[in-house]
């Protein structure tokens, strides 16, 4: 799966994401399928090609064989959003809603070094929980959880031989439309 990833980041290079605010976020992305997410002073949304002007690779069959194994759904995925997190990269809390069936489920897969995953409930402001997601795991948030607000709080550097320089590779699986 590693090397299928590698593969998608020659065709559409990783990309840092800004706010509507124009901060930059510490996460770098880039994405796979139909469609990628982007962000930037325009606003969050999925669009059909890469910021660079080209189009999104396919996504991996090792990729789409976890969500096959997992979703629970017919639907093939569009987006594979692929989220690279260096020692010092985080995800603030917040929901995955800018899809237009969110009956569906997101799909994440970790890769590299632990991270510390941190979910909540579907309203801002309640009670979180932390669980520490290892290479390998895999998070399905569908049903009642699927606007669940979560985010990545920090990594454990070095957790992982997966990745040679070290790191953490999050992938999300959507269908967008």
């Amino acid at each position: 799966m590693v090397a299928d990833i590698r593969a998608v980041v020659a065709a559409a290079p990783l990309f840092t994401p800004e706010t509507t605010h124009g901060h930059k976020m510490s996460v770098r992305m880039t994405a796979a399928g139909d469609y990628g997410w982007i962000s930037d002073r325009r606003g969050y949304r999925y669009a059909p090609r890469h910021p660079d002007g080209g189009v999104w690779p396919p996504i991996p069959a090792s990729v789409l064989a976890v969500w096959k194994a997992v979703a629970g759904v017919d639907r093939a995925p569009q987006c594979c959003l692929v989220n690279w997190y260096d020692d010092h990269a985080r995800m603030g809390l917040h929901q995955d809603r800018d899809e237009a069936d969110l009956s569906l489920p997101v799909v994440s897969i970790s890769l590299g070094d632990d991270a510390l995953f941190r979910v909540g409930g579907i309203d801002r402001g309640g009670p979180t929980r932390s669980i520490w997601l290892r290479s390998g795991d895999v998070a399905v948030l569908g049903g009642a959880a699927r606007l669940a607000h979560h985010g990545i709080d920090r990594l454990r550097p070095g957790s992982s031989t997966l990745l040679p320089k070290g790191g953490r590779i999050n992938l999300t699986l959507r269908v967008v439309d």
